[in-house]
C-alpha cells in the first residue's frame, strides 16, 4: 500500500491570520479606489478650467474657397495662413438675418484695425451674372464700410460657394431660398493661424465637461428681446462679443506652423 505524500496534506487553516488577510486586501482595494478618484477628480478639475478653444475641422488647402474680391482679384482664404480670421455669412438682399453678426465684424473692425495678424472676412450669398458680381462687391463693401485690406468681401458661383460654407465652416444651415427669401447661417466663425476652425469654451461653474459655444449673435439678440438674462451686467450679445474677443486673444496668441 502506497503512503499518501505528507506535502500534498491540506494545510490547516487559521480563520485569525484569513480574516487579516482579508482586511488588509479590502483595505488596498478601498485605497487604490480613492487615490484613482482623487486622481480623476484633479484632471475634472483641471479640464473643467481649461479654456483653449475647441478645434472642431481643418479646411485644407486643397477644400479652400477660391473667391472674387471687393477690388477685383481672385484669392484664396489659405492666402490668410498665419492670421487669426472672423468670417461670416450674409445676402444683400437679404440682409436682416446677419445683422447683429455684422454690427460685431464692424466693431471688431475698429477695435483691431492696428492688428496685422487679424482678419475680417465676409461672404456674400446672392446669385448674380458674373459680370455684375465685381461691381456689385465694390459697391457693397463701400457702403458698409469693408475696406482693404483688413476686410475682404468675396463671393463665388452659388454652389461652390453655398457648398463651402455648410461643408467646409461647418454652419448649420445650407443657403437656401425659401420662397423668395435667403436662410442661412449668420454665424461668426473663427479660423485660427493654421486653418482650424475654433469655438469657444466655456468652463462650468457648477463642475461637468465645458461647454463649447458658437458665436450666433442672431440668437443671443433672441436671448435678450425675450429677457433672458445672463448673470452679469451684460446683455446675451454684450457677454457673446466678450467671449468672442476672448477666444480671438487665446488664438492670437498661439504660434504659427509652417506646412
Amino acid at each position: 500500500m502506497r503512503l499518501p505524500d505528507p506535502s500534498l496534506e491540506p494545510a490547516i487553516r487559521d480563520p485569525r491570520k484569513l480574516r487579516n488577510t482579508a482586511f488588509v486586501l479590502v483595505g488596498v482595494m478601498l485605497l487604490g479606489g480613492w487615490l484613482v478618484l482623487k486622481a480623476y477628480e484633479k484632471w475634472s478639475k483641471s479640464q473643467a478650467v481649461d479654456d483653449r478653444p475647441a478645434i472642431i475641422y481643418r479646411i485644407t488647402k486643397e477644400r479652400d474657397l477660391r473667391m472674387l474680391r471687393q477690388d477685383g482679384k481672385t484669392v484664396d482664404i489659405a492666402d490668410l495662413r498665419g492670421k487669426v480670421i472672423a468670417i461670416n455669412v450674409f445676402s444683400a438682399k437679404d440682409p436682416e438675418i446677419a445683422q447683429h453678426s455684422m454690427e460685431v465684424m464692424k466693431r471688431l473692425s475698429v477695435s483691431r484695425a492696428g492688428q496685422a495678424d487679424f482678419q475680417l472676412i465676409s461672404l456674400m450669398i446672392d446669385p448674380m451674372p458674373a459680370e455684375q458680381l465685381l461691381a456689385f462687391l465694390s459697391e457693397t463693401a463701400t457702403a458698409r464700410g469693408m475696406v482693404l485690406p483688413q476686410w475682404w468681401l468675396g463671393s463665388n458661383e452659388p454652389k461652390t460657394l453655398h457648398k463651402f460654407i455648410k461643408n467646409e465652416l461647418k454652419t448649420t444651415t445650407y443657403p437656401n431660398d425659401k420662397s423668395g427669401k435667403w436662410d442661412y447661417d449668420p454665424t461668426i466663425i473663427l479660423i485660427d493661424k493654421n486653418g482650424h476652425i475654433r469655438r469657444a469654451v466655456v468652463p462650468q461653474q457648477v463642475g461637468g465637461p465645458p461647454f463649447i459655444a458658437t458665436f450666433d449673435f442672431a440668437q443671443a439678440a433672441a436671448w435678450d428681446a425675450k429677457g433672458t438674462k445672463t448673470g452679469t451686467p451684460r446683455s446675451n450679445v454684450e457677454e457673446m462679443e466678450t467671449l468672442l474677443n476672448h477666444t480671438i486673444d487665446k488664438l492670437l496668441s498661439e504660434p504659427f506652423k509652417k506646412e
